[in-house]
């Protein structure tokens, strides 16, 4: 039994079927590498207390492992943070939607405190003052530091951020050995119970909002309601958005815990559950829900050629 959807996530909705990851794009080396360093350094934080790659570490899924990492004041930041891995490939970018760009995304996260306060000029002066920034944007942009140019730096970089050829790519492609039979029948139930209403497209996810408890009050349950907890309903201001939020990707599930937008399901197999009784209503056999595991195993891609 699939579900239906209710017209405002259709239309809120891009993407459709499952399709491949496309392949690192080839973008200016240079600009590359210079969007690399940036993401690396800590002085595009306000403060210069943390990089993007303290909290988005490539070596750990493009997450971290942690619930909720600690922002420049070291307090929990109010969401979990995402994998930055595929995430050029979202149609919106954090869990309430409010970047409607990648571009947006880096203006946002990069430079700010609690996206109210605008550090770029602060960020920028910085980069700018350094003789090896000066020459490495003068022989990529043929100009000195600029805000636009730094922005710029660091989204090149990011969209090359891709995690390609996992064994389900492969499938798709039609490779039909690269999965087991029991992986296939896991995507069977995967489609069947209706997790592929929601998590669909390129990025097996990341394409359309939807209410975090469809058929439960999950945050009722959970307790300790936050602001962070509203999701879409802190941008827009409307009711029908409350506890609204962007489906995440599936894509390197496996190595991305803990899930959620509070981090509050420490594994795949309380993910797993909390889905089918939130967001499906149903209770999956054992069997069916080591199946779809399986399957979820399988969207693991590469990153510089190395599984990750």
């Amino acid at each position: 039994m699939l579900v239906v959807l209710p017209a405002w996530v259709l239309a809120q909705s891009i993407g459709g079927p499952l399709t491949p990851l496309p392949a690192v794009p080839a973008l200016d080396p240079a600009r590359v590498e210079l969007g690399r360093k940036l993401f690396n350094d800590s002085r595009v934080s306000l403060d210069s207390s943390q990089s993007c790659a303290d909290c988005h570490r490539l070596d750990r899924g493009g997450a971290d492992g942690q619930a909720r990492s600690p922002g420049a004041d070291g307090k929990p930041l109010p969401v979990h943070t995402p994998s930055v891995f595929n995430a050029s490939l979202n149609f919106l970018q954090f869990w309430d939607g409010r970047a409607q760009s990648f571009d947006g995304l880096v203006h946002l996260a990069t430079g700010n405190t609690d996206g109210k306060e605008d550090g770029w000029a602060t960020v920028v002066q910085r980069i700018a003052d350094d003789p090896a920034y000066q020459t490495g944007f003068a022989e990529a942009y043929g100009k000195p530091v600029t805000t636009i140019d730094v922005k710029d730096a660091l989204v090149t970089y990011q969209r090359t951020l891709l995690t390609p050829d996992s064994r389900f790519d492969r499938y798709l492609k039609g490779d039909t050995s690269s999965l087991s039979l029991e992986e296939k029948h896991g995507y069977q139930r995967f489609q069947e119970y209706g997790c592929i209403a929601c998590h669909q497209g390129v990025n097996i996810g990341g394409n359309m909002l939807q209410k975090f408890g469809v058929f439960d009050d999950y945050f009722t349950n959970r307790g300790n309601v936050t602001v962070a907890d509203q999701g879409r309903y802190n941008v827009t201001g409307d009711p029908d958005d409350l506890h609204l939020f962007k489906v995440p990707s599936l894509r390197n599930v496996e190595v991305t815990a803990p899930y959620f937008h509070d981090g509050s399901a420490p594994t795949l197999e309380a993910a797993v559950d909390a889905m089918f009784h939130y967001q499906l209503g149903r209770t999956p056999s054992d069997d069916d829900k080591a199946l779809i595991i399986k399957f979820l195993q399988t969207l693991t891609g590469q990153w510089e050629g190395k599984p990750l």
